[in-house]
């Protein structure tokens, strides 16, 4: 297996660019004055360890006066190992994968949690419109009157004001508001970037795990979809070498969709599959470990049995409902809502991965490949227009997802000239076949952070920090701590 660490990366040479500061970060905030924003709870366990809840009151919209702005509310949870509640630990903040996805619930002291907790406090943060942080779900967002006044609340829920309340948050919790060090997975990643472009005064260290993001200007959408489609088609190919006989039964399965009326199959959420949605199981299916084998026993069960003779075939319950329960699209909507959003600064996406599929010679056309004879190729981390008509909770988004996919002024997420001079410790583990962040797109970004450290592996796909136990953790703490001296 391949393994490569790298020492300190010296960013190449670039012109400045203007500094910009977020406004709620300029001000130290003393834990005295946070009583109001702050609400803590008392602790309670779970097996070997403790935990307290804290809720946060935030401004909406941290480029106007506090007073002025909208509030919603963050939650973060406290962890520790038992028995070090009262103990002086420095803290880690995690930040999730996503967009869209709030934290993990640990439920006993074991993998990343485990190790970190054995000389961190660790705060579990819902980025805001997730989990207990004023989550944004189809049944919440029935609050907002129109498609405009939707899409304009979104844009506040994006990396740039994720870190604002981490921010917020640290000068609350932290003695002294001091720095603290970050863990940034897949999405948390790109946060953490941000994070190191816009409030590197918070930070004590940076850990990032399948979490580098592309950095240019304008919308970087187009080249992350040219980039990543290679290696969704590679990753299919390493799925039907393990599982040869599912080329057959997908494409049984895809045959059905296309002649059935409507051409798909109502699903049991009121939703509708299509043969292109079915193709959206790459999404979790591709590029995680046991993704490939969770796929292949997920179509043993595509059919009903014929009970009785002459009975017409169909896809079975079991299918429809593991399907569904495959995709968290209709509980996280921001995942399609915001998805291409986090690729634009200062230009739109206009359905990027949409207008990039067409450029594959119909590789990914499902039916095409059935009446060829070839593979179906499922797809990878993208999103669609048309999963705004075949999810059903997410019918009534369509417009303002429209409206998202062609705004043109968002903000910067990065700063290329602070990332240039960054001063702050990083580590980076870079997975080297993983299918959601581009390895090329990575390392491009990881020569414009000066003093990064990369630990670069295949040992580990996209979720190697979930699956490696504290390994992945542990080896990158000891690049910075030492362990793993510079060679």
């Amino acid at each position: 297996m391949l393994h490569f660490t790298s020492p300190a990366l010296s960013p190449r040479a670039i012109p400045p660019l203007p500094a910009r500061t977020f406004s709620a970060m300029s001000k130290t905030i003393s834990l005295a004055d946070s009583t109001p924003d702050h609400v803590a709870g008392t602790w309670y366990s779970v097996p070997d360890l403790r935990l307290r809840d804290h809720q946060f009151t935030v401004p909406l919209d941290y480029t106007i006066d506090r007073n002025a702005s909208p509030k919603i509310s963050v939650y973060a949870r406290e962890v520790v190992s038992v028995g070090k509640e009262e103990q002086p630990l420095p803290y880690l903040l995690y930040l999730q994968g996503g967009p869209g996805f709030e934290c993990p619930r640990p439920t006993e002291a074991s993998g990343w949690i485990h190790k970190t907790c054995e000389e961190f406090r660790v705060i579990l943060m819902d980025q805001r419109g997730t989990g207990l942080s004023t989550p944004l779900t189809p049944s919440s967002m029935s609050q907002l009157d129109s498609a405009k006044e939707i899409s304009e609340y979104l844009t506040y829920f994006r990396a740039d004001n994720i870190v604002n309340d981490a921010e917020f948050i640290r000068v609350r919790l932290v003695p002294e508001a001091g720095p603290w060090t970050i863990l940034g997975q897949s999405y948390g990643g790109f946060c953490s970037v941000t994070y190191l472009s816009f409030a590197p005064q918070g930070l004590k260290q940076v850990l990032l795990t399948g979490g580098i993001p592309p950095v240019g200007n304008g919308s970087t959408a187009d080249a992350v979809y040219r980039a990543c489609y290679p290696q969704v088609i590679h990753q299919n190919e390493k799925y039907y070498k393990r599982f040869p006989q599912d080329v057959e039964i997908i494409r049984e399965v895809v045959k059905h969709l296309a002649e059935s009326e409507g051409g798909g199959v109502p699903l049991p959420s009121g939703g509708f599959l299509t043969p292109r949605g079915l193709q959206t199981l790459g999404l979790s299916g591709l590029g995680s470990s046991s993704g490939f084998e969770r796929l292949h026993y997920m179509f043993e069960r595509a059919w009903d049995p014929v009970i009785v003779p002459g009975s017409r075939k169909q896809i079975s319950y079991y299918f429809l409902k593991a399907f569904e329960n495959w995709l968290d699209f209709d509980t996280n909507p921001l995942y399609i809502l915001l998805h291409e959003a986090i690729y634009c600064q200062g230009d739109s996406s206009l359905w990027s991965a949409h207008r990039i599929r067409t450029e594959d010679d119909g590789k990914f056309d499902a039916i095409r490949a059935v009446k060829e004879g070839r593979p179906v190729f499922f797809t990878g981390e993208m999103v669609f227009p048309w999963m705004l008509e075949e999810v059903h909770a997410l019918r009534k988004f369509k417009e303002a997802a429209h409206l998202l996919a062609e705004k043109k002024d968002w903000p910067p997420l990065y700063d290329i000239a602070v990332l240039n001079n960054n001063k702050v410790p990083v580590a980076a583990a870079v997975y080297y076949e993983d299918m959601y962040v581009n390895f090329k797109l990575a390392m491009e970004t990881a020569s414009q952070i000066a003093g990064i450290r990369l630990w670069i592996t295949n040992e580990y796909m996209h979720s190697g920090l979930r699956d490696g136990g504290g390994q992945v953790l542990d080896h990158l703490l000891g690049m910075l701590n030492g362990r793993k001296p510079l060679f």
